[in-house]
């Protein structure tokens, strides 16, 4: 969970064991873990967690989730091995019950004394600020999800199969002041940190924002019938993480919601 020398520095969840059905009928217990990098303790205090971490943990926690309780019976369907567009719903579902109020005070407590909670006027203040600069960061996640799209797809499309490679950093400065509106750093180039579109997303980055329509859509669901619904909570786990890849994402949507998803 704390960083170290050498170590991978985003967050992320990765599976160790797949889930499946094998030979003699039994279930292949599955195994994940997940990669953080928050604060570490020192001599003196634990690792304390900033909000923005709470929600780090409870995203990658979705993708934990998804993993752990899958009955998949085939390995090639387990768990998050789901439509690339679809992965990032229950991990940014997840991230939902970190803008609930009664949920925050519920899980806080000071380190030296865990009876004493969170100020619920800080918790307030923090909601309140949920969507400052929210247009930033959609336009920010546009940008990786149209750029993805330009280097995999659509300048072969405009140019050729058989066309050059795009001038990535060139690409990577037009786009970025466009879309974002901030200016590129001479001299750089952002694309060579952008692991996600060689590891899995390729042409898929878009999905972070697709899967996000499906994550606040299911969310509501439970605001409707209360966020600690125990039933409602099995119900998605059967409905939804349970599948896997065994039937279409938009198939599992419709029979937890009992509609069409918005």
């Amino acid at each position: 969970l704390y960083p170290r020398e050498g170590k991978f520095t985003h967050a992320a969840a990765f599976t160790l064991q797949v889930g499946h059905r094998t030979a003699d009928g039994s279930y292949q217990t599955p195994a994940a873990a997940m990669v953080c990098n928050f604060t570490p303790p020192t001599e003196t205090q634990p690792s304390l967690l900033k909000h923005d971490d709470v929600v780090t943990w409870c995203h990658e926690m979705g993708h934990i989730m998804h993993s752990l309780v899958s009955t998949a019976k085939w390995a090639r369907f387990f768990g998050t091995r789901v439509q690339r567009d679809f992965v990032e719903t229950p991990s940014q579902m997840m991230e939902n019950w970190c803008w609930d109020a009664d949920f925050l005070v519920g899980i806080s407590g000071h380190y030296r004394d865990a009876s004493q909670k969170i100020p619920r006027a800080l918790v307030d203040a923090i909601i309140a600020a949920k969507n400052v600069d929210s247009g930033l960061l959609y336009r920010r996640q546009l940008f990786f999800g149209l750029f993805d799209m330009e280097v995999h797809y659509a300048h072969f499309l405009a140019n050729g199969a058989r066309a050059e490679k795009p001038d990535t950093e060139a690409l990577w400065s037009s786009m970025r002041k466009e879309i974002t509106l901030i200016e590129h750093t001479p001299g750089t180039n952002g694309s060579g940190s952008f692991a996600h579109i060689v590891s899995g997303y390729s042409a898929g980055y878009y999905g972070y924002l697709w899967s996000e329509v499906f994550a606040k859509d299911l969310f509501a669901h439970f605001r409707d019938v209360g966020i600690m619904n125990a039933d409602e909570g099995l119900k998605y786990r059967e409905a939804i993480l349970s599948q896997g890849n065994m039937r279409d994402a938009s198939d599992l949507l419709r029979a937890f919601l009992g509609r069409e998803p918005s």
